[in-house]
């Protein structure tokens, strides 16, 4: 049987991220993916996510304050450009559900610059968006955007070239922990390794189950829609800010990104259905409840060009779970929630530093497996 410092099960953003920080502290280790490198069934493909420090809970911006550090030292390290900062905004309706008290507290307890903004203000500074009067917002000048798709595939290559072993195709059907570590039972064969990481995301509870180990998900298929507008320069990333609406229903937003489209959806859809009954068809539903709040929000930009799904796994309150199981210490799991990507690179730091060293250097108390008592409920979207 094959042995490894670590087994990395799921090489979506986190799996990848944490098999590249593996490697680079020198261990040994297997990344495991059921599907192909760079598929479309999870959470992890294409272009562009939004990064941000502005969050209503302080452990989040404080997370996202190391992810930014780590951003960089990732785009130092493999040569790569992965982040284009635009800056960023932040709706609250006043009758909303969602109190932009909470994000003013969190980012002056933790020292991070932001502006609040009239709907006036916001129209004099970015005529693009139309907001009605009873709408304040939060301007951050760090919010910006990762590319999706590259910043996996950087971290897989890097991984590799540091002396990750990836495997893809490649099911792992069981964990087995016993006294010196865990057997890792796959489609191809077994393997033995002293820790495990899953990042198994939708898929996670098919290995935590049998171990008694379940972890509550709320599993959705999601979509975005890509908008032509008629005058795509309107709305280049140096004049046109990513941005989220905070309300009983949440939509997010990008500038231009690569071609003459802007990016939109709504966050937390409800279009419920398990990683095996996923249709990857849009529902028009949803796209015609965008594209309203869109055309309404944003009258230049245009009718809806394509629309393409992604897959979310929700834990309760859209906590991160970073961290090992209580009965079973060598597996360390990690979930973020449909809101992790933004900190990729430190959530794969963490994940390293806990399977090689044992312990993190970053607070991660508010995110172990076991919710502690008194955990904050974020408000996060993109």
């Amino acid at each position: 049987m094959e042995t490894f410092d670590v087994a990395v099960v799921g090489l979506g953003a986190l799996g990848s991220a944490a098999a590249y920080h593996l490697a680079r502290k020198g261990a040994h280790v297997v990344g495991l993916e059921q599907f192909e490198l760079g598929h479309v069934r999870g959470a992890s493909h294409d272009t562009s996510r939004i990064v941000r420090t502005s969050y209503g809970a302080a452990e989040y911006v404080r997370l996202a304050q190391s992810a930014y550090r780590d951003w960089a030292d990732l785009e130092a390290a493999t040569g790569e450009r992965l982040l284009d900062i635009t800056g960023g905004i932040v709706f609250f309706p006043d009758d909303g559900p969602h109190s932009i008290d909470d994000f003013v507290e969190s980012l002056t307890e933790t020292g991070v610059p932001f502006e609040m903004l009239s709907n006036t203000e916001v129209h004099e500074r970015f005529p693009q968006f139309s907001i009605p009067a009873n709408v304040r917002a939060i301007y951050t000048a760090d919010s910006g955007i990762a590319h999706a798709a590259r910043t996996v595939a950087t971290l897989q290559m890097h991984a590799r070239a540091l002396g990750a072993v990836l495997r893809d195709r490649t099911t792992v059907e069981s964990l087995s922990p016993d006294h010196d570590g865990v057997i890792v039972r796959t489609s191809t064969g077994d393997v033995r390794a002293r820790k495990v990481v899953v990042a198994a995301d939708a898929w996670t509870n098919r290995l935590l189950a049998p171990l008694g180990a379940e972890i509550p998900l709320t599993v959705m298929q999601e979509q975005v829609t890509y908008f032509a507008p008629t005058d795509p320069g309107v709305f280049d990333r140096s004049r046109f800010p990513v941005w989220i609406w905070e309300d009983v229903q949440c939509y997010y937003g990008f500038p231009t990104y690569g071609e003459p489209t802007i990016k939109a959806a709504r966050d937390v859809s409800e279009n419920l259905m398990s990683p095996e009954d996923r249709t990857f068809t849009p529902s028009r539903a949803l796209l015609e409840q965008l594209t309203d709040f869109v055309s309404a929000t944003i009258p230049q930009a245009g009718e809806p060009l394509r629309t393409v799904t992604c897959q979310y796994a929700l834990t309760e309150n859209r906590r991160f779970i970073i961290g090992p199981l209580d009965e079973h210490p060598d597996v360390i799991v990690a979930l973020g929630a449909g809101h992790a990507f933004k900190f990729t690179p430190t959530i794969g730091r963490v994940l390293a530093e806990l399977a090689i060293d044992g312990e993190t250097s970053e607070d991660i108390s508010r995110f172990t497996v076991t919710e502690p008592t008194g955990a904050a409920a974020p408000f996060p979207v993109g």
